[in-house]
């Protein structure tokens, strides 16, 4: 289904919304959030009238504001940094109280010219923590709650509480865990049709310079993070004969020191960006390399841009992006207008210039698609059916250590220690007594395979393996 023309109303009262936040029954709930009059007034020009371009399922009338700010409608912002600060800022003026936000970082003063949420004051302290006072301060009546920690930390069933999820992040990597969790909660039919009522929506930004993105992910209807990865240009690398023997740029020295004099000097220590230590190390023995050379150019800010591959950022690239990702929210949380198909650029290079793309899903992706077929004996153990996958060509070195999930529970996990001895028993039971007489999709994550692998299993009554 297209993602304008999805009723978007039914997707969100089911995404971590119980039923007594249906707008009959939410009335009374923002009485804190009210303030004076007229404060919404400009909400309420969209929510409380209809017209030729709302959404399917709109509903116009007071209760579609208030809906925004009752105690069970909660949205998660992930990042707290340039573009997060932004968003926590918008959503909180548009009309969402109960705002949670996760980061792991702490503020450096190098945040301080575009994070504006953040003051010389808040040095080292943890972003979250103080993004979510700031905005509290500001706001009021707003509600943010800070997480400072990694996204990795919080189980799926943390995720699954929020009607949407937001983010704001600078990395791949995590844009594809988070997908992942997302993608992991839709349920599928057996002619491989999404229920609606599992779909969590996923509002994604991104800025780079002056270049920036806006997309909405409606997880088994419009394409997934992985669907579309060709979009995000690969890591610029240097050849190590460069670095090593005739180094022309300061990112030439940084790399030296990272990928060369770190092993050689530190053997057998990750290295870790960040931790201060590390990087402090890696910047001294650049600049060294760099004086031998004559070569300018290398500052402790520069050395971590070269090593976390950080693009300058825009503030108000971050400004154009976060209030289009607002809107897509609001968009998706009301119906008070038809919803982003499905990816918008924004180019401020030579002036202002927005793009907007319907980009198509993967019908054979394996992290949002209704599932890669795999038969499998009903007597066989989930060991033997871990070992299975392992040697199959289609997953062969892509599966280490996996960990399999199903319908939310998780049936086998690798680690941590104190998951996988809560899980060890399951190995030895049967593929019928794990997943009953309908399968339905098993999640396998390795640490080698690019997101989750959704597997739809066929339970047969042979002992044999027949994988096609």
């Amino acid at each position: 289904g297209r993602a304008g023309g999805t009723d978007r109303r039914t997707i969100v009262r089911a995404s971590g919304r119980p039923a007594a936040m249906e707008p009959e029954t939410s009335a009374g709930s923002a009485e804190a959030y009210e303030g004076p009059p007229g404060r919404w007034a400009d909400l309420e020009r969209l929510t409380a009238r209809g017209g030729n371009l709302v959404g399917p399922g709109f509903e116009p009338g007071p209760e579609v504001r208030q809906l925004l700010a009752c105690d069970e409608f909660r949205v998660l912002v992930v990042g707290a940094g340039g573009l997060g600060c932004e968003l926590l800022k918008d959503l909180a003026l548009t009309g969402f109280r109960n705002v949670h936000v996760i980061d792991m970082d702490t503020i450096d003063v190098s945040n301080l010219n575009r994070q504006f949420l953040f003051r010389p004051a808040d040095v080292g302290k943890p972003k979250a923590e103080v993004a979510a006072r700031a905005v509290n301060e500001r706001v009021s009546g707003a509600n943010v709650v800070p997480h400072f920690c990694r996204i990795e930390e919080k189980p799926n069933e943390f995720y699954r509480d929020f009607a949407m999820i937001v983010l704001g992040l600078d990395s791949l990597e995590a844009r594809a865990y988070m997908n992942a969790v997302a993608c992991g909660f839709a349920e599928y039919d057996a002619e491989g049709n999404v229920d609606p009522s599992t779909i969590k929506p996923i509002v994604d930004g991104g800025t780079e310079g002056f270049k920036g993105h806006s997309r909405v992910l409606l997880p088994g209807m419009t394409p997934c993070f992985h669907c579309t990865l060709w979009l995000f240009p690969p890591q610029t690398k240097f050849p190590l004969c460069t670095l090593a023997e005739t180094p022309r740029s300061a990112a030439h020295c940084v790399e030296y020191a990272k990928l060369i004099l770190w092993g050689q000097e530190r053997p057998g220590e990750a290295f870790d960006a960040d931790e201060p230590e590390h990087m402090t190390w890696v910047y001294e023995r650049a600049k060294k390399r760099a004086e031998t050379f004559g070569i300018p150019g290398v500052t402790y800010s520069h050395a971590q841009g070269v090593v976390k591959n950080i693009i300058p950022a825009i503030a108000s690239t971050n400004a154009v992006v976060a209030a289009s990702c607002t809107l897509e929210a609001l968009k998706i949380a009301t119906c008070c207008s038809k919803g982003m198909n499905n990816y918008m650029m924004y180019m401020g290079t030579a002036g202002v210039y927005t793009h907007t793309v319907a980009y198509e899903r993967d019908p054979e992706c394996a992290v949002c698609s209704p599932g890669v077929p795999f038969s499998a004996p009903a007597a066989m153990t989930l060991q033997a059916f871990i070992d299975a996958l392992k040697q199959d060509a289609r997953f062969a070195g892509k599966l280490e250590r996996p960990s399999v999930s199903s319908a939310g529970r998780n049936l086998y996990m690798a680690a941590p220690p104190v998951l996988e001895q809560a899980t060890r028993a399951n190995l030895a039971k049967s593929m019928r007594e794990l997943l009953g007489a309908e399968p339905g999709v098993v999640n396998v994550t390795g640490k080698k395979f690019p997101g989750v692998l959704r597997l739809r299993p066929v339970l047969t009554a042979g002992d044999s393996m027949d994988q096609n």
